[in-house]
């Protein structure tokens, strides 16, 4: 974040009246105190000043996508002087790039690359892949594409002591 982690501090403290920073070295020692494992619930509960809070039973991760390829058209100019188009179309098959589809195991991801040949790459957030090349025919399509795509993740936690 650098210069901007202070910018946007001061503007925060300008809105709100309790606002404050805090370091990773306190997350720690709050955590290895009060006997919790490592990891972005606990550091995040560590921060907060509520360690021992009951945690979600999800976690929900996010992440935005942007609208289009931004290049309009290939930087080389065909002979004759056609130049060729660098987008491909917005919708193949019925499905749109970032749409939320289900697979027919269950399991759900957004597409994250289309084909002509209709297979699509699908796959989590996080970017892992659940198919490299799965048809259109055997995809489910849950939802269209929003400008922050949201996967919600279950966690099976133990009870907090």
């Amino acid at each position: 974040m650098g210069i901007m982690r202070w910018a946007f501090y001061n503007r925060l403290k300008e809105e709100y009246t309790d606002v404050g920073t805090a370091c990773g070295y306190t997350a720690k020692n709050t955590r290895i105190i009060n006997g919790l494992e490592k990891d972005h619930a606990a550091g995040a509960r560590c921060t907060g000043g509520n360690p021992k809070s009951i945690p979600l039973d999800a976690i929900y991760m996010q992440k935005a996508a942007g609208k289009r390829n931004r290049q309009i058209h290939k930087a080389a100019v065909n002979k004759g002087g056609k130049r060729k188009l660098n987008q491909s179309p917005k919708h193949a098959f019925g499905f749109q790039l970032f749409g939320r589809v289900q697979m027919p195991d269950g399991r759900k991801g957004f597409i994250f690359g289309r084909r002509s040949s209709g297979s699509f790459d699908v796959r989590t957030l996080d970017g892992a892949k659940l198919s490299a090349g799965i048809s259109c025919k055997k995809l489910n399509l849950l939802s269209r594409r929003t400008a922050i795509l949201t996967e919600k993740e279950d966690m099976r936690l133990p009870p907090h002591a």
